[in-house]
């Protein structure tokens, strides 16, 4: 339970977030070159929970909802990272959607069969369009365990005469991901690696962390290995 002080501070945090801009991001980043070659991000699938009907409230803040009073269940994750080409190029104009359970393991989606509690306090969908330095950033919550999957967060690109991502993000170091028969049909393990991020505690911010979640897209927009559906659910954005 949060109190009426940690409250106010995460709306403080919120409103600070907001007006933050993508120059911050900019510092943290390694410089590309017109010599940088990147390996792609794997695809993963859509899975079943991509919001029936997008939320009222879709930005890339998660953990307070517009017109609710309380603040998220869970830890606070500041994540961002970069859209880039595999020709180390950044793409702007890419838009970015997450989506992830609760802390307590549910989806806000009505087909969502699990008894576990909903958090309306929790946006659980965001997106955010990147500038001209292919940047993103959310704040959410740490991702969490449910039956049958380890801790991740689904993540798709999109946007004119680029190509289309869907993948999903996991922490590295989790002890389901060994389990996770998702993560482990990618057989390659740098691959896999790629899919797995370090959640670090955020400088400045009590009881936060952060991470940096990059995406490479195929350098000529093509639709590499699209999966059967993957077009049709992208255009209901």
């Amino acid at each position: 339970m949060k109190s009426n002080r940690d409250t106010e501070s995460a709306k403080r945090t919120r409103r600070d977030f907001l007006a933050t801009t993508g120059a911050t991001l900019a510092l943290l980043a390694p410089p590309l070159t017109a010599a940088t070659q990147l390996q792609r991000t794997p695809r993963q699938s859509l899975g079943p929970f991509y919001p029936a009907s997008l939320p009222l409230d879709s930005d890339n803040d998660l953990v307070v909802v517009r017109g609710q009073s309380g603040v998220a269940t869970g830890i606070i994750t500041h994540l961002s990272g970069r859209v880039s080409d595999e020709r180390g190029r950044v793409i702007a104009g890419a838009l970015v959607e997450i989506w992830q359970c609760n802390a307590f393991g549910r989806y806000h989606h009505p087909g969502d069969p699990r008894n576990a509690p909903m958090d309306e306090n929790f946006q659980g969908y965001g997106r955010f369009t990147t500038g001209d330095d292919g940047h993103y950033r959310f704040r959410t919550i740490r991702p969490v365990p449910y039956p049958g999957r380890t801790p991740h967060i689904h993540f798709a690109v999109s946007g004119p005469g680029i190509e289309s991502l869907v993948t999903q993000m996991y922490v590295a170091g989790e002890p389901d991901n060994a389990r996770d028969g998702l993560l482990n049909s990618i057989h390659d393990a740098r691959a896999r690696a790629r899919l797995s991020v370090e959640l670090l505690p955020t400088a400045g911010a009590r009881d936060e962390l952060s991470a940096r979640f990059d995406l490479v897209l195929a350098a000529d927009g093509r639709l590499a290995r699209a999966q059967p559906g993957l077009l049709e659910a992208l255009r209901r954005i």
